[in-house]
This record gives C-alpha cells, structure tokens and sequence, in this order.
C-alpha cells in the first residue's frame, strides 16, 4: 500500500532537514509553495508539516512561519548524593557548563510575592493565604532556553531582615549562605523528587516542544530543611528531556572525582 501523500512530503523534507539542505533556523517555503512544488493541495501540506512537528522536526514562529527545527546536543548534569538536585545551581552551574565549552546565561530574576496556596503551603508549612516570595529564572545554554527555575520563600524571612529576596538582582553569594548569615536561616540538607511528566501548554511553547507532549520535561522538586527539621524553601526546575541527561557518581569513585578544594556550599548554592 502506497503510502499518504502528505507522508512522502514529511519524508523529503525531513530529508532535506536532516542533510542540511534546509538549514537549521531556516523557513520553509509557504504552504502555497509546497503545494505547488509536491502538487498537492494546502491541507495535504499542512498535514505533513503537523506532522514534522509532533517529530520535532520543524517548529513554529510565533508569526507562525514554520522553521527547520536545530537539533540540540543534550548537556550532562551530574547530582550529587550531598547536594541533591541544587548541586548545579548559580556559580556552580555557570562554571561547569564553560568547563564544557559551552556558554551558559542566566537571566535577571523575576520576583512577585502571592499567597501560599496548595501543596506549596503545604510543602513549607505556611497556612492558606500566608504570603510568599517566589524569584523565578530561566538558564540558557549556548543561547538555547536550557531550564526554567521558580524558587519559593516564606515572606516572613523578608520580615526578619532578608530583604534582598526581593531585589530583582542576582544573591551572589547564593540564598543558603544570604539567609544564614542575615538571618541565621540554616539550611542541613534537603528533600528532593523528579517527575517526568509532559509540558505544560506554557513550557511548550517557552522551550519550542511538540504541543502534542511527545517530548516530555524533568521536574525536579528540591525542599530544603534547616536543623530542626523545618522546610525552608522549596524550588522547582523545568527541564526539557530533549537537552538534558543527568548522571551520578557515588561512593569511592564519587570521592575520587570531587574536584579538589571545593566545598559543599559553594557546589550546593542556589542563586534564586
């Protein structure tokens, strides 16, 4: 059985895609051009190109022109069983992706404060309706959205003295040690999950994944603890499965690789 039409035209485009006929980044021609040049019709064609997109071939524009989709050499994240899934945040993250050759930006964070509510109230214990400080970034890698991380904060700290979780600014030293020092906050350790799960209709379009959830997203939920066993923070990070790998190391071998004359803190921080 012959196969569909607009299966021959996914076909060669993905060719020409594939071989670099059509660069990455680049147009396709209109759908009344590719009619024209497979003689097909506008529906034909736009089948193959729905189709092209649930593969990740191709992606849309916002002005919904349809690009050649660049194809994206995943990067290596590897936990540590001392830091959980914040071993890779801020300074840490900055210096570990330039030791690959790669180019890492972090954005400005963006603060707002709301209302504890649901199981981030829960996760933190603040009653229903208690504020919070949520400072939320995006990291790119070689100019490519890599992760999205949303951090949350009872808004008593910032009551205490912490005020600076509310400058729309990077903590250089990292919130760990802000909050201990200001406000002798201490953070021993923390609690932490991944879920693979399929993106939202927001994270699809942030990161330019298939609507259809074909291309699934890691998200890392990290609570961290202080000594008497209170939560005081929790972050979330959104990683597309497409462009990220993570990879542990434990007991001797992990020892043996630890670069030497770093510390847990500094390995651990988190900027947000």
């Amino acid at each position: 059985m012959a196969e569909p039409k607009y299966r021959e035209i996914a076909a060669d485009l993905e060719s020409k895609i594939r071989s670099g006929e059509l660069a990455a980044g680049e147009r396709l021609p209109s759908d009344a051009d590719l009619g024209d040049m497979y003689d097909a019709s506008r529906n034909t064609v736009r089948q193959a190109i729905s189709f092209l997109l649930t593969r990740g071939v191709v992606e849309k524009e916002s002005s919904g022109a349809t690009l050649a989709r660049k194809e994206i050499d995943p990067y290596r994240t590897v936990v540590s069983a001392e830091t959980g899934f914040g071993g890779f945040e801020g300074a840490a993250y900055a210096s570990d992706v330039q030791a690959s050759n790669r180019t890492p930006k972090v954005t400005t964070p963006r603060v707002e404060i709301q209302e504890a509510s649901g199981d981030i109230a829960a996760a933190l214990r603040l009653s229903q309706g208690e504020s919070m400080v949520i400072r939320h970034q995006e990291r790119f890698i070689d100019d490519n959205l890599w992760s999205m991380q949303t951090s949350y904060y009872p808004m008593t700290f910032v009551e205490r003295g912490a005020t600076k979780l509310l400058a729309v600014q990077d903590i250089e030293q990292g919130t760990r040690q802000y909050l201990d020092k200001t406000i002798g906050v201490k953070e021993i350790g923390s609690d932490d999950t991944m879920t693979v799960r399929a993106p939202t209709p927001g994270e699809a379009a942030a990161f330019r994944l298939p609507e259809d959830g074909r291309i699934a997203v890691f998200e890392t939920r990290q609570t961290g603890i202080d000594p008497t066993g209170k939560p005081v923070r929790v972050t979330i990070t959104i990683y597309p499965s497409d462009r990220n790998m993570f990879s542990m190391k434990t007991g001797a071998l992990a020892e043996h690789l630890a670069p030497k004359g770093s510390s847990q803190t500094e390995r651990g921080d988190l900027r947000t």
